[in-house]
């Protein structure tokens, strides 16, 4: 089963995509993992890509999409993946297509966790992340049980520098421009299906796997 995770910055993905993966037992691919692992394999792509993240640019499509194809080649995704932060745009889209095709794979499902941009600002911002394991939390919708310190390794939590409350607007209206199209593009395919995520972390889960399937 060959997901594809959608939805704002804030919308509860990584905690939602937690426990798809170790429900499904699916290997969990965002696109910050692929950079890092592409990075520390020394690839030819992950090289280029380390270049441009060092000079504080964004990596051009042409060496993403590359580095996806790499990722998605691995045995581990042989039955199935959950590919999280890819695409962002229409483009890489139609190129993530091409990809499958060549390797005779489709995306099954588009889970879009749908939440109004209104409503996301106090979630971004209030997000806190285990700098040892990577866990999310929330300082309202979904705290630690011991203030910043992570339920599961007990390391220190920490705030992205992107969630203060200066950035946010911006990277919300990066989303409405460039990826929210895409809602239109996997919607024309009729594998797109859209899940309240103002419900609660439960509620929200149950929802996805009605959907996915036992």
């Amino acid at each position: 089963m060959n997901i594809l995770f959608m939805g704002p910055p804030g919308a509860g993905k990584g905690t939602q995509a937690e426990r798809i993966v170790n429900k499904y037992n699916l290997p969990h691919i965002s696109t910050g993992d692929m950079f890092r692992a592409a990075i520390v394999n020394q690839t030819e792509l992950g090289i280029t890509a380390k270049r441009f993240m060092d000079e504080g640019q964004l990596v051009p499509d042409d060496v993403t999409i590359g580095i996806v194809k790499e990722r998605l080649a691995e045995i581990d995704c042989k039955n199935g993946f959950l590919l999280d932060g890819f695409p962002r745009t229409v483009d890489q889209a139609i190129a993530l297509d091409e990809i499958l095709n060549n390797i005779n794979r489709k995306i099954d499902h588009v889970i879009n966790i749908d939440v109004e941009l209104s409503a996301l600002e106090a979630r971004l911002t209030g997000r806190r992340i285990c700098t040892d394991c990577g866990s999310t939390y929330h300082v309202m919708f979904n705290p630690p049980k011991i203030s910043d310190v992570c339920d599961k390794c007990s390391g220190a939590l920490y705030q992205r520098k992107d969630d203060n409350s200066e950035t946010v607007n911006s990277r919300l209206s990066v989303y409405t421009n460039q990826t929210k199209p895409l809602l239109a593009y996997y919607s024309d395919k009729g594998n797109l299906t859209n899940i309240n995520g103002l419900n609660d972390i439960d509620m929200v889960f149950s929802d996805i796997t009605s959907v996915l399937g036992s």
